[in-house]
């Protein structure tokens, strides 16, 4: 999929790189586009997924995805043996930004509920503990199988409302975060 980013169509793209650089891209196709308002046009063979060898302006370029985070549109480019942090923003993700509706996912977590009635086996944090996105919270039972909840962000544990062994009801409040 993040083949499409480099030489698919696409119309209005934004591409920040690391280094502070941002690019607007306008009517990419394989060949030409218009870059931050100039038009360009580039030669470019995909030598294998993944991997670009691109002529432009007399000048040679070996262009790799070496790493991808799709759902985030970040990528890692290896461009003449050069790493570049990029990510990506295709026209829905600007108007999402143009209307004030882009931090929607970022809402800040403030509790963990029980997705499921269920017994409380293992409590993974304890208070004041600071948790990433993705690590283990709670072992919950349920219907005879073990459940372990994450974090959904990065979060400090403010309250735990339960104990191990202790039977839960589906949305009961297990942890409580700090804002």
């Amino acid at each position: 999929m993040h083949k499409m980013y480099l030489c698919g169509i696409m119309s209005e793209l934004k591409v920040e790189i690391e280094n502070g650089n941002s690019f607007s891209i306008d009517q990419l196709t394989g060949s030409s586009a218009d870059l931050n308002g100039s038009a360009i046009n580039w030669d470019q063979v995909e030598v294998k997924p993944g991997k670009f060898h691109i002529i432009r302006d007399r000048k040679s370029y070996s262009v790799e995805v070496v790493g991808a985070d799709e759902a985030k549109k970040t990528f890692d480019l290896k461009v003449n043996n050069n790493i570049y942090k990029a990510k990506v923003e295709d026209r829905f993700d600007l108007l999402l930004h143009q209307l004030g509706m882009d931090n929607l996912t970022n809402a800040v977590a403030k509790e963990l509920k029980a997705p499921m009635p269920g017994l409380v086996l293992k409590i993974e944090v304890e208070v004041g503990q600071t948790i990433k996105e993705g690590d283990a919270l709670v072992v919950l039972e349920a219907m005879k199988m073990e459940n372990v909840l994450k974090s959904p962000a990065d979060v400090v544990i403010k309250s735990i409302g339960v104990t191990e062994g202790n039977a839960v009801e589906k949305n009961e409040v297990l942890i409580e975060f700090e804002s």
